[in-house]
């Protein structure tokens, strides 16, 4: 019978050919707009590490002083030196790493490059198998490589891509802002996105080309980049003393007992350092898992989000003007309906052929609206935003493109399928 239906609907829709690609277009525009907008969206708020990021926790504390104090204000994004090795050393987690930001000059051994900057992440050993980077060659830095300050690097594939032309570069020497450092490990195919770890260098883009030991850096006066939050009388954000936060602490915690149990250690450990007069406000910790530091964070821009439901809404005027238009068709074949009617077909025959008929028009609507959104991600793509790059059609959007334009073309038939089964076919008979 759906075959029946779907010819009956084809010849159909060839005799009316403007009124068929006013309605074809009409979808197509609006699923095109709604799925470049959704598509950006849905890139942008992603999980960074699926089945991690549900063990990964941001603690927050607050070492400010009473300037500007209001109870429950939101702690600072990072911790200070002090705070950072404090909880570090106490190993209260199941994994933990203290890290920051830098930028650093290369200086390379070939004369085919003049020495150029990258961009370094300055951390502990557990931020590996922490965050799953996968390595190609090599491997990580371990706890004693971070007590003996040593001198090694990891990096990524593309900078030893672009070094080393992409072969196994570990036991090899790094020229680092006039240091040696030797190559333990290069990094596999590893791209999280948003930049979760440190939202204050960026939030989406490349990652860093260098990884170096937290105690190496500071060690070789290595200048930290990112944001610095400091109070008081301030001071430089490089001194270990100074009253700045300035550095990124994550924890890991397998089970929710855990992560509680960490909670009430974060109060506890604030208020010690009260007591000790290092802390003068009451302890005000939070505890925000990976995707919850994320929404915590804003990190998805509040134009996409507008731009989102501009787009919604812009669907919502196709589809309106969509019904208008199946109205005035089904109702334009009221005669052979009549007929149909009278000789036997039931009104529930009719409303499925004419839903078969509204179906097919979303699936051409939707193949049409899916080269639109192609357009449309391709212009996004050139937009100077760091997260343009990111932005492309996954199977899930394809499939939700193919989905929405027949589900949304089916719901804007119901109502003129409807009209068009409630006329009687007497009338309809005597009138022709």
């Amino acid at each position: 019978m759906f075959a029946y239906y779907l010819e009956l609907a084809l010849r159909s829709l060839k005799r009316n050919k403007a009124l068929t690609a006013l309605m074809v277009l009409a979808i197509a525009l609006g699923i095109g707009a709604s799925m470049t907008t959704l598509t950006v969206l849905h890139v942008l708020s992603g999980d960074p590490l699926p089945g991690r990021s549900s063990l990964l926790y941001a603690p927050q504390l607050d070492p400010r002083d009473m300037g500007d104090y209001q109870p429950q204000a939101e702690p600072p994004d990072q911790v200070t030196w002090i705070d950072g090795t404090n909880l570090l050393q106490a190993q209260r987690a199941d994994r933990q790493a203290l890290m920051t930001g830098g930028s650093v000059a290369i200086q390379p051994t070939q004369s085919a490059f003049d020495p150029f900057y990258e961009t370094a992440r300055y951390t502990t050993a557990d931020f590996f198998p922490m965050f799953g980077v996968p390595f190609q060659y090599g491997h990580a830095w371990g706890a004693a490589e971070d007590a003996t300050s040593a001198a090694v690097v990891v990096i990524s594939s593309k900078l030893n891509e672009k070094l080393f032309g992409g072969r196994d570069s570990s036991g090899r020497l790094l020229r680092l802002e006039g240091h040696a450092l030797r190559i333990i490990g290069v990094l596999g195919d590893w791209r999280p996105n948003p930049h979760f770890y440190d939202l204050n260098v960026k939030n989406y883009g490349e990652d860093e080309g260098v990884y170096l030991p937290l105690s190496t850096s500071q060690d070789l006066h290595l200048k930290h980049l990112g944001g610095a939050d400091c109070w008081g009388n301030g001071g430089d954000d490089a001194t270990h003393t100074a009253p700045c936060v300035w550095l990124q602490f994550w924890v890991q915690l397998d089970t929710p007992a855990k992560a509680a149990a960490y909670h009430q250690f974060l109060v506890h450990y604030s208020q010690e350092q009260k007591t000790l007069g290092r802390f003068l406000r009451a302890p005000n910790v939070r505890l925000r898992n990976l995707m919850q530091w994320l929404d915590y964070e804003q990190v998805v821009p509040g134009d996409v989000r507008l731009q989102s439901w501009l787009a919604l809404g812009f669907l919502l005027v196709c589809l309106v003007n969509t019904v208008g238009l199946m109205l005035a068709k089904f109702l334009r074949r009221s005669a052979e309906l009549g007929v149909r009617r009278a000789l036997g077909a039931s009104r529930r025959a009719l409303f499925s052929q004419l839903l078969v008929e509204s179906g097919v028009i979303g699936l051409v609507g939707g193949l049409g609206g899916l080269m639109l959104a192609y357009l449309g991600l391709w212009l996004v793509r050139r937009q100077p935003a760091d997260y343009a790059p990111l932005v492309h059609l996954d199977g899930a959007m394809l499939l939700l493109t193919i989905v929405l334009a027949v589900g949304a073309s089916l719901l804007a038939g119901v109502l003129p399928a409807w009209r068009a089964c409630h006329i009687a076919p007497a009338l309809q008979l005597k009138s022709n």
